[in-house]
């Protein structure tokens, strides 16, 4: 059984993974920024053993690359990367909707509802010229596509659809610049079809969305860098 300061590591261990996590996908850390451990023991307080298994843990996920005895390094941001993150994307959450769809009861249209109007609001904020809302629109974002799949039964399903949905919104954090009205009608179209359960017109605005997503991305010109 582990005593109460093992615990207390592990709890500081995961705190710090999840903020290192947090930071690499807001661009706080930089595609191809090298991640020394001393500055990071520095920066996050933790010991070096601690940081080599967070980054580890980071590069599993494809966050990070190890690069052997060189260390560590935030992963690159690629066009072709974020194509292929965005097929991918699209399979878990397509295959989810249908079943979300299906198996979705009156608590799961509450979820959707509730979390399309926080998603609307502050995109009407966006639109009105607030950027600070940005931040709070990603996390709207997330919660509203996931929202929509959370009916599917598979906590494995959507655990995976959640890794795969922060690895795409780093791109859209390194595009710094909201899409526009665009991407509210999409989500509008979206809600809609939830609620009339039409899967057909789900998933192929759910194309449609992620496709326009990735397009924006790109022509922000911001990925020249490192494509």
């Amino acid at each position: 059984m582990a005593g109460p300061e093992v615990e207390n590591e592990q709890t500081i261990g995961e705190a710090t993974y999840l903020r290192l996590r947090a930071d690499i996908i807001a661009c706080r850390l930089a595609p191809g920024q090298k991640l020394k451990l001393e500055p990071l023991r520095e920066t996050y307080g933790v010991g070096v053993s601690t940081l080599r298994e967070i980054l580890n843990r980071l590069a599993s996920e494809d966050l990070v690359i190890a690069e052997g005895q060189k260390g560590f390094v935030v992963a690159p941001a690629t066009a072709a990367d974020l194509r292929e993150i965005a097929d991918l994307r699209l399979l878990l959450e397509s295959h989810a909707l249908q079943l979300s769809f299906g198996r979705g009861d009156l608590e799961w249209e509450g979820r959707v509802v509730a979390a399309h109007y926080k998603l609307a609001t502050i995109e009407k904020q966006l639109l009105a010229g607030e950027s600070r809302s940005t931040s709070d629109w990603v996390r709207y974002d997330f919660a509203f596509h996931n929202a929509l799949i959370s009916a599917c039964g598979s906590k494995a399903l959507l655990d995976l659809h959640a890794a795969i949905f922060d690895r795409f919104l780093r791109y859209h954090m390194l595009a710094v610049s909201f899409r526009g009205a665009g991407v509210v009608n999409d989500h509008r179209a979206m809600f809609e079809l939830a609620l009339s359960r039409d899967i057909d017109g789900a998933l192929a605005m759910l194309a449609s969305h992620v496709n326009r997503g990735v397009e924006h991305v790109l022509g922000t010109g911001r990925l020249s860098a490192q494509a």
